[in-house]
């Protein structure tokens, strides 16, 4: 009897050692150790509002394709998040004027997965799925690591706060069963664990980029 895997395992266990590898990249690493200066979490929040503002967009222009329509919900989207923290990371700069070669291929690849949704589908996993499970684990590093950051209102961590999802862990579940739910042959299966590869990939590009910093963020 053959077996199916469901298109949410095979997202999870095709793309294990690019996930891995970007998590352990060595800006990624120092961050969480608190080694770092509020500057280099600046800069990073700086390249990723591109990345969503690419994302958000592409995914809503793409609303209504049955595969992004199964995981679409404008209480993920981060812009306005990302705005309200970088208003007190980095006032006044402007996420347009950085100079990113990593985020451009980062953005480009994203509006390049327009031309069909199991692409995009890719690229919505890894981020939000990330914001939801790895990134609490970031906002608490900040709040431990940097003063004044955190608290009631949230300052600075806006990003991986979810207003409208209030208990994460039944959201990212259902999250999965609709992944798993969606109707994909067994090569368009392989084109959407390929392109979740990709995703992980540009991920770590964007960080061995900050990682090239390294001497002038340590605190």
């Amino acid at each position: 009897m053959t077996v199916i895997t469901p298109l949410s395992s095979a997202m999870r266990d095709g793309s294990r050692p690019e996930h891995e590898a970007a998590e352990q990249a060595n800006f990624m690493a120092e961050l969480l150790d608190g080694g770092l200066s509020a500057r280099a979490y600046a800069d990073l929040l700086l390249r990723l509002r591109r990345v969503y503002a690419a994302l958000e967009e592409v995914s809503r222009t793409m609303a209504d394709d049955p595969i992004v329509a199964a995981v679409h919900d404008p209480a993920l989207d981060r812009c306005a998040a990302i705005d309200a923290d970088l208003a007190y990371w980095a006032p006044g700069e402007d996420p347009e004027a950085v100079v990113s070669p990593a985020t451009d291929a980062y953005v480009e690849r994203i509006h390049a997965a327009q031309r069909w949704g199991g692409l995009l589908l890719a690229h919505h996993y890894t981020r939000y799925l990330g914001d939801l499970s790895g990134g609490q684990v970031i906002a608490r590093m900040l709040e431990r690591t940097y003063p004044g950051v955190g608290g009631d209102d949230r300052t600075g961590v806006s990003f991986y706060t979810f207003a409208a999802i209030p208990k994460t862990k039944p959201y990212k579940d259902r999250y999965r069963a609709s992944l798993d739910a969606v109707a994909l042959g067994g090569d368009e299966v392989e084109q959407v664990v390929d392109e979740v590869r990709v995703a992980f990939e540009l991920n770590r590009a964007l960080f061995n980029e900050l990682g090239g910093r390294l001497d002038s963020y340590r605190r």
